[in-house]
């Protein structure tokens, strides 16, 4: 049972990461790439940066939908933390919800 609960937070603890980079990533891409286009000339800074959020969220979201269906969370939060991502800066307070998820499943 023990080795069962330090999978689930070695699991709990790469979805927070995921959170992290998700967040990290599309602010970077708003905040960075997205002015330097428009501003400066620089097309390939959105043309480097979209991508790489792309996949970077598309692995947020598998992370998601394993958290889910593995009961590390419930389906409801999985949703919110879906829903969050979607928000510049939420996933950063999908990190600090998910250090409140309770320790054992």
């Amino acid at each position: 049972m023990e080795l069962l609960l330090l999978s689930r937070a070695l699991r709990l603890s790469r979805l927070r990461l995921f959170c992290l980079l998700e967040a990290a990533t599309l602010l970077i891409l708003l905040l960075v790439a997205v002015p330097m286009k428009h501003l400066a000339g620089l097309p390939w800074a959105v043309s480097l940066m979209g991508p790489l959020h792309g996949l970077v969220f598309l692995g947020f979201c598998w992370k998601v939908v394993n958290a889910a269906t593995l009961e590390d969370v419930s389906q409801r939060m999985g949703f919110k933390l879906v829903l969050f991502a979607c928000l510049p800066g939420g996933g950063f307070y999908s990190w600090k919800l998910l250090d409140r998820e309770p320790a054992s499943p």
